[in-house]
């Protein structure tokens, strides 16, 4: 099939008649539609210019549309055309101008359109977690009735990389936000000769609520998204494909061992967690209250109840169950691109953290007087 080209006639009236031949198409490698517009350019702005299209060999839209704006978006006697051409021109004419459509987008409907579509994302969201869950519970059922296919090694390598590795900065942040949290409580119990109270503010707040949620927000936002991109790029270079092809179970060699391996640590990291904030509390009261460290922990355990320590455990594993869900979901919804992959990790790290506060305000109103 010959690539796009035309010739030029002279007619016995001294009118131009242009032959279109070969294959219009963008199929062709050669052609160039942005050349073949600029040396067309002079005999469309003619208009007593013939057009012979019966030798075209292919015409496709790609060509139709720029011959079409090229002939002042209309066909006429001067025209010579077969009738499946006459039919793609006719389909042209018929769909609606681009301002038509830019104007639509502002009528009484667009506020329904883009409820139901964000209805429709978040069902295919729900779906799609579901069938995680679901796959997770079933590879769960397998490795209790074989234990020797209990994948060890990943879920040690994830415990490595998303407890271990994450106990600097959760130590870091956590000891900050104490020294910060001890000053300002300080500067408020001073003027109401309440400084005891300080133990009780750091004590609960820090086992109760800042270690469990500042562990899952760094580890959503540290150990979340690299969980996503891992995912996310073994999607993109069809490692999972390929994996399913091998006959292994992606649910089990991947999902498993993330999910398994942080919900068992992210407990651990909480304790982790609210022990540096304790601590930068604690040190704050001393120098700004003059409450030693000594009686700072030896008035703690009177505040800290063993219900409160259960309570914390039971926070820690539900929030890491919950990021690393989240993030493995995402990452299984990358689609074949860079693009996605990107979107996608963001939306994990923001998915993650939006529903770890929310599930944590339902367990304070739940638990608003267990431990208190």
């Amino acid at each position: 099939m010959a690539d796009a080209a035309f010739r030029v006639e002279d007619q016995t009236d001294g009118s131009k008649r242009v032959i279109l031949t070969g294959a219009w198409s963008l199929r062709g490698v050669q052609n160039n539609f942005s050349d073949l517009r600029e040396h067309l350019s002079g005999f469309f702005s003619n208009p007593f210019t013939h057009w012979d299209l019966s030798a075209v060999e292919q015409l496709d839209s790609a060509a139709a549309v720029m011959l079409w704006s090229g002939w002042g978006k209309h066909v006429d006697q001067r025209m010579t055309l077969r009738p499946e051409h006459t039919a793609l021109f006719n389909t042209i004419a018929a769909l609606p101008p681009a301002h038509s459509l830019a104007a639509g987008r502002g009528n009484l409907m667009t506020p329904l359109r883009t409820l139901w579509d964000g209805y429709l994302d978040f069902f295919s969201h729900l779906v799609d977690f579901v069938n995680l869950v679901g796959g997770l519970l079933l590879e769960l059922l397998y490795i209790l009735r074989n234990p020797r296919n209990i994948p060890l090694k990943e879920i040690s390598a994830n415990v490595y990389k998303g407890g271990v590795q994450a106990l600097p900065v959760t130590a870091l942040v956590s000891f900050m936000i104490g020294v910060a949290m001890s000053y300002l409580m300080a500067i408020q119990l001073r003027k109401f000769g309440a400084d005891i109270f300080i133990v009780n503010i750091i004590g609960l707040a820090g086992i109760r609520e800042l270690g469990p949620i500042l562990m899952a927000i760094i580890v959503a936002g540290r150990s979340g998204s690299a969980m996503t991109a891992q995912i996310g790029v073994m999607r993109v270079t069809e490692e999972i494909d390929a994996l399913a092809t091998m006959g292994i179970s992606r649910t089990l060699r991947l999902i498993l061992p993330k999910v398994m391996g942080l919900t068992l640590v992210a407990p651990l990291l909480a304790f982790w967690t609210s022990a540096w904030a304790i601590l930068g509390g604690m040190l704050a009261a001393q120098l700004q209250l003059g409450i030693s460290m000594e009686f700072f922990l030896d008035y703690l355990p009177r505040v800290v109840t063993p219900v409160t320590m259960l309570l914390a455990i039971f926070k820690g594993l539900t929030f890491g169950l919950l990021v690393t869900l989240i993030a493995c979901h995402f990452g299984m919804r990358v689609k074949p691109n860079t693009e996605s992959l990107s979107a996608s990790t963001t939306s994990s790290v923001v998915s993650a953290i939006t529903t770890v506060i929310l599930v944590d305000a339902v367990f304070a109103i739940i638990t608003r007087n267990i431990g208190l």
